[in-house]
Formats: structure tokens, C-alpha cells, sequence
């Protein structure tokens, strides 16, 4: 019985946007086993990715409300649903696994649960899913774009933050996880920005703090400093900013298996490097969490099937020889409004909706 409340909520999370597939060695199981206890699972199998009052979904299972109220904000706390507030009142959504449930957990890893994740992670990405909606894109790091070039403004870092009313940071999972597990790179690790409703979500639960909109452009900085790649949503009014490697980061790493990155990332930017001033230093070289930028002759090169346009190359360029250039506009993916949308359109790409 228990087994088979554990594959009902696999397929369950399964027919969210962001899947959860299933494997020949059961290791997404063994995932749920870790994370829910049996009556979380099947009152999970009863919420939405529309928020809803703990009464409604009492009444939707016969439960007794308080009882419900109960568990529901028991599982909020453990990172098993998303909790959101309207005037003070909590209402309870399904969360899916990435990005989502995961990411709640940056607080309680363990290294089998990392060695369970990372079995996992293969299976989770759909390259041809991803390609037409994927759940992050990447913008510029903050001063890699010149000022005579247009910048749209869901595509500038300073201008997203600038926007927000309400921010948090918390700790990067990526970089925990390979911490844990002795792979650490070093970077910042206290460097993903979560906004809104999502901000309420991280500091209550533990995971996360309140910061100034100055405090999150000195991460944005240091980001930069530190050679960090920006992911906001796929929405031009964003959720979260990851800050991300590509030792650590696990949408990095599985892009850079991948023989032409560019192709399957969402960004309107592409790399130039120009001959005539490069002077083949290879600060680009190490730079570069894409694998896209060689030295040959002594003049740095791009592949342009790798560069995915985050800018990094050229804020550390001393001669001035990188720049980035606007893709041609057939090449511009469409960024949608908001982030629910892209969930909708991921969710009818999968064929879940």
C-alpha cells in the first residue's frame, strides 16, 4: 500500500509543468519515500497549483478542517507544498519538483538524499521541452552591456531588482549540495534572490532572509566578481535571480553536456570578441561557465553553439575586445509576461494540459 501511494504521487507530480518522470531504477520513489511520510502524500494528491484555503481543501477530502490547517502548514514548513498569503490569510498549492520542492530543502540535505537528486537529474531535463520553454533564461550581468545598446528592461539585472518591493536571499542549493559532497567551487553561497509571495515563502520557512534592494545589487556585484552566471525566471516579472556556476549549478552542468547549449537557453545576446584588440590574455577563457571561449594565435575565439550571453567575458576584459551583441529578432525567444504563464506553457508543451 505504501508503494503504491508513493507512485500515485509520482504521477501526480508528474502531470505538473515540470515533470517528474519515471525511472527503471525507482530512485524518483525513493525521493518521495525521503521526503513525505504517507499521510502527506495523499493529502498532497489532493491540492492544485492554484492556491487554496485549508477549508476548501478539508471539505474536498472530508477532513476536519483544523485538522487539515494543521498538516497542511506542517508540510509548508517541511518544503512539500508552496504556501502563499492573501491579508494575512495562508493559502496551500501544489509545488512541483524542480524548481520547486528541491530547492525548499537547501536546509536539510543529506548526502543520500544528494545522491538520490543527483541520480535523478538526468531524467528530469527534456532538451526538447526546455528549448521552447524553459524555466530560467539568462540575462547580462550588470555592466557587460554598453549604454548605446538597447536593453530591454526584463532583460537588465539592476532594473528587475529595482522593481521589487519585497526581497529575500538564501543560500544556493547547487553550491551546498557539491559542498556537502566535497565538490565545493568556493564561490558566494548566499547569493539567490527570491522576490514577492516567494520571499514570505523563504524567510518563514527558515530558508532565507529580507534584504534592501541595495543589499541585492551588492550581490549582483559580487556575482559578477565572482564569475556567476544570472538566471532570473522565464517571465519578465520575476520570481528569483539564481546566481549560478557551472561547476555547481545543475542546469549548467546538464546544459554544458548538451552539444549546442546556445541553442536550448533563453537569452536575446550572443558574445563578439574583435581581433584587432584582443591581446589573448584568456581572462575570458576562465571566465566563461559555458565552455564557449578558447585562445587561438592569441585571440580569444567564441563558439557561438555554447555562448548563451551572460556577459561574464566581458566585464573583465581589460582590452576591450569583447562586447555583446542583441540577437537577430527571429532568434529572440519570447519572454511571457509572468511566471505562471510560463508554467501554463510548459505544462501544454509536456502535453499535461
Amino acid at each position: 500500500m505504501a508503494d503504491d501511494i508513493y507512485k500515485q504521487l509520482a504521477d501526480f507530480l508528474d502531470k505538473l509543468p515540470g515533470g517528474f518522470p519515471e525511472t527503471e531504477s525507482g530512485v524518483e520513489l525513493r525521493i518521495l519515500r525521503r521526503m513525505f511520510d504517507e499521510d502527506e502524500a495523499h493529502l498532497a494528491l489532493n491540492l492544485t497549483m492554484r492556491p487554496q484555503p485549508p477549508e476548501a481543501i478539508a471539505e474536498k477530502i472530508g477532513m476536519d478542517a483544523e485538522l487539515c490547517a494543521e498538516r497542511l502548514e506542517s508540510m509548508a514548513k517541511k518544503g512539500l507544498l508552496y504556501r502563499h498569503r492573501r491579508e494575512g490569510n495562508p493559502l496551500y498549492a501544489a509545488s512541483q519538483f524542480v524548481v520547486g520542492m528541491w530547492e525548499y530543502h537547501v536546509n536539510d540535505l543529506d548526502v543520500d538524499f544528494i545522491r538520490d537528486f543527483n541520480e535523478y537529474v538526468p531524467y528530469l531535463f527534456e532538451a526538447n521541452v526546455w528549448e521552447k520553454v524553459p524555466q530560467l533564461r539568462t540575462i547580462p550581468v550588470v555592466e557587460s552591456v554598453s549604454v548605446t545598446r538597447e536593453v530591454l528592461p526584463h532583460e537588465h539585472a539592476a532594473e528587475l531588482v529595482r522593481g521589487q518591493e519585497k526581497l529575500a536571499v538564501a543560500p544556493c542549493i547547487c553550491r551546498r549540495e557539491h559542498t556537502m559532497m566535497g565538490e565545493g567551487c568556493g564561490r558566494p553561497l548566499e547569493t539567490c534572490l527570491v522576490f514577492g509571495g516567494g520571499a514570505d515563502y523563504y524567510v518563514e520557512n527558515g530558508m532565507g532572509r529580507y534584504i534592501t534592494v541595495d543589499e541585492a545589487l551588492d550581490i549582483l556585484d559580487r556575482a559578477d566578481e565572482a564569475g556567476l552566471v544570472l538566471q532570473p525566471s522565464n517571465s519578465k516579472h520575476i520570481v528569483n535571480i539564481c546566481c549560478c556556476c557551472g561547476c555547481c549549478c545543475q542546469v549548467l552542468k546538464t546544459l554544458n553536456k548538451q552539444p549546442q547549449p546556445a541553442r536550448l537557453v533563453a537569452s536575446p545576446f550572443y558574445a563578439v570578441s574583435d581581433p584587432d584588440l584582443c591581446i589573448g590574455c584568456g581572462d575570458c577563457v576562465e571566465r566563461c561557465q559555458m565552455g564557449a571561449v578558447e585562445v587561438v594565435d592569441e585571440v580569444a575565439v567564441i563558439d557561438l553553439d555554447r555562448c548563451i550571453g551572460c556577459g561574464l567575458c566581458v566585464t573583465t576584459c581589460s582590452s576591450e575586445s569583447m562586447r555583446l551583441e542583441r540577437k537577430p529578432e527571429e532568434e529572440q525567444p519570447p519572454v511571457p509576461t509572468t511566471f505562471a504563464r510560463t508554467l501554463l506553457q510548459l505544462a501544454r508543451e509536456r502535453g499535461v494540459l
